[in-house]
């Protein structure tokens, strides 16, 4: 028998402490990766399609913190005989434990603390069990959010979980099935995208799964080559190429993805297996072509990065084995106008035999998991189960359990309006909220209504006919209205080089009818989008000043003076800031570089190994700025004592050190 249990567990965690305040334009960039590959003319990868310049129209996940507390955590758990599903649907929906009841073992990677890290498309995002990442480039922007959640069942009473959400960028619906059914030993992900629109929309989707980096485990594909970001991006043979084992992730010399090549006509499966032959295998149907595997690999920073993601302290290890819609991250593939994409997955144990495994026949590998599989679920049987569970997907809920985002229903409510065919109606998307309230107003009433400059903007849009919308609005009864003209450059400072002229007259409307520091900050952007560093530091600057307690205008102002050069200037603003602000990890970063620049040693010093170290919570994945700030301290001290200083020889303290791409230095005797 299944079941289907609703609980709350308490778990350590981080505070989330909401949104930035701030719109997601500081890492605005019109540059899109180039198609430029050393691949063959006829593996057809669509390299580059469908980048977007930033996270807009989301706002930012950066104001969580290192300190853990405990916390509720909703959980929903799916149990059979075999094995227990955990998921959290406040956490996007992850699958969060996936246990083995037959062995006793677990087969996911299980983070024991629920700790917000900077590797995500909106800042936050945390490690561990499995995630679902759709519409664009990299970890999705619901992963630390909670989406909608409903309770359906199969035709025989199995029940199912479904989890769904409205992604705003590409406005596609994802919808995720899960059920375990009765005496089955892997459990099912039905998943399907739903694109609305009469365009071509670029599509992208990984299924990520961490494993714990058992000693002498094995990465098991169908197939003999890999794509890897070496030398542009280049095709490399599987098992072995460049002097280690990419199937092998305790071989993997530093942090790097292999996106395995699998043939067209191939089954597609990918498995994780330690020394002893046992381990985690997902399959799909056909559509979920691309299978990965990431490693932290071998080097003192993904060390570093592994305990920065869990426990302070903790030796735990893990790798990630993906599956995806492409061949590998690096595109987006074209979905076609008005097209519902569905594809099934399979999660489970496997105790393949060792010495095949982990032999050196590659050959013997592949086929001893192959043939394993084939016992368990046939291709066949998944693509039938694929089929035949179609009309439970696209019928109603019984009962929703958890509310998600307004923004669909805000959509379907301009659909309505318009006449339009509504997007996915056998799902609830429940009503508008306090951030679609403003676009409610808009629709409605053609105005976004009164508001104050010193409060935080809620929301932001740049779907194209709320951009109509918007446009019509300063026309008429909104020409006079600061906040409209400020959302509307803001719209317009995503589309291209084209419309920053306009998006920098809407903010100078904005900053004449009604002085703010959203204006201000948004007048810094355009600077720095325009190549003016300076300009956009001494904007920057002038809008945190305008609003000195909001720590979202002090980080970026900070940031902004720091890759101007305006070090004295960083001073001056740190005198301004309050004793709150004044601890925010990210500022203290800044101030560390100021005053090594200005030769203020010892005080870079002071505030660099207070506590133990400077730790900034939200440092991004592959940002080596901690590092550097050490390695130009100990060369700046050098330099004035009159040493010698080989960057390269310098050993960085663990706390500090965030070189990914850094291989472990051999000892020597």
């Amino acid at each position: 028998m299944t079941t289907f249990t609703q609980n709350t567990v308490k778990m350590r965690g981080a505070d989330m402490r909401g949104y930035s305040s701030l719109p997601a334009l500081s890492n605005i960039t019109y540059w899109h990766m180039n198609g430029n590959t050393n691949l063959p003319e006829e593996d057809g990868l669509f390299i580059g399609y469908g980048h977007v310049p930033c996270a807009f129209p989301y706002r930012m996940q950066d104001m969580y913190t290192r300190e853990l507390s405990e916390r509720d955590v909703k959980t929903v758990v799916l149990e059979n005989e075999h094995l227990r599903a955990t998921f959290f649907p406040e956490w996007g929906g992850k699958l969060a434990s996936l246990f083995d009841k037959d062995a006793g073992r677990e087969l996911l990677y299980v983070n024991p603390v629920i700790r917000p890290c900077n590797l995500a498309i909106r800042n936050a995002w945390t490690s561990g069990g499995v995630e679902w990442n759709c519409g664009i480039f990299g970890h999705n922007p619901h992963t630390c959010e909670q989406i909608f959640t409903a309770k359906t069942s199969l035709d025989d009473g199995t029940p199912v979980l479904r989890m769904y959400e409205f992604e705003r960028i590409r406005r596609v619906v994802k919808q995720m099935d899960f059920f375990l059914p009765e005496g089955s030993r892997l459990l099912f992900a039905r998943m399907r995208i739903i694109n609305p629109h009469y365009d071509v929309t670029p599509m992208y989707w990984w299924s990520n799964i961490a494993l714990p980096e058992t000693p002498g485990c094995r990465v098991i594909v169908n197939g003999d080559g890999a794509y890897v970001r070496e030398n542009n991006i280049s095709l490399v043979t599987i098992p072995v190429h460049d002097g280690f084992d990419g199937t092998r992730p305790q071989d993997i010399p530093n942090s790097m993805d292999h996106f395995y090549k699998i043939p067209e006509r191939a089954r597609k499966f990918e498995a994780q297996l330690g020394a002893d032959g046992y381990g985690l295998i997902q399959t799909s149907t056909y559509r979920l072509r691309g299978r990965k595997l990431f490693a932290w690999g071998n080097g003192p920073g993904g060390d570093r990065w592994q305990e920065y993601l869990t426990e302070d302290g903790s030796l735990d290890r893990y790798t990630e084995i993906q599956a995806g819609l492409a061949s590998s991250q690096y595109e987006c593939i074209p979905m076609p106008p008005k097209t519902t994409w569905e594809w099934l997955e399979a999660y489970g144990a496997m105790s393949a035999d060792p010495s095949a495994v982990h032999g050196d026949d590659w050959s013997a590998a592949k086929r001893d998991v192959a043939e394993r599989l084939d016992r368990m679920i046939t291709e066949d049987a998944l693509e039938d189960m694929l089929d035949e569970t179609r009309p439970m997907a696209k019928k109603e809920a019984a009962e929703t359990l958890l509310p998600g985002s307004g923004w669909c229903a805000l959509e379907n409510m301009r659909r309505a309006k318009a006449n339009e065919r509504l997007i996915a109606p056998h799902l609830d998307f429940g009503a508008p909220q306090d951030e679609q309230a403003d676009w409610v107003r808009l629709l409605e009433n053609g105005t976004m209504g009164e508001h104050s400059p010193e409060d935080v903007p809620v929301s932001w849009m740049n779907q194209s006919e709320f951009v109509k919308l918007m446009e019509d609005a300063v026309k008429g009864p909104d020409a006079e209205n600061w906040y409209t003209w400020l959302e509307l450059g803001a719209a317009y400072c995503t589309m291209g080089y084209a419309k920053l002229q306009a998006a920098y007259d809407c903010f100078e409307r904005s900053y004449s009818l009604k002085p703010s520091a959203w204006a201000m900050y948004c007048f810094s952007i355009v600077a720095k989008i325009c190549g003016n560093l300076r300009d956009s530091a001494e904007k920057a600057m002038k809008a945190s000043l305008m609003l000195p307690r909001d720590e979202s205008l002090a980080k970026e102002a900070m940031a902004s003076l720091a890759a101007a050069e305006m070090y004295g200037e960083i001073d001056a603003l740190a005198e301004k800031l309050s004793p709150e602000l004044l601890s925010v990890g990210r500022i203290r970063l800044y101030m560390i570089i100021a005053n090594i620049k200005l030769g203020k040693l010892e005080e870079a010093e002071a505030v660099l190994m207070e506590n133990g170290g400077l730790v900034v919570a939200d440092i991004r994945e592959g940002e080596n700025i901690i590092t550097n700030i050490y390695l130009d301290l100990e060369e700046a001290k050098a330099k004035r004592d009159g040493r010698d200083f080989d960057r390269a020889a310098c050993d960085v303290p663990a706390i500090f050190d965030y070189r990914v791409s850094q291989r472990r230095k051999k000892k020597t005797v």
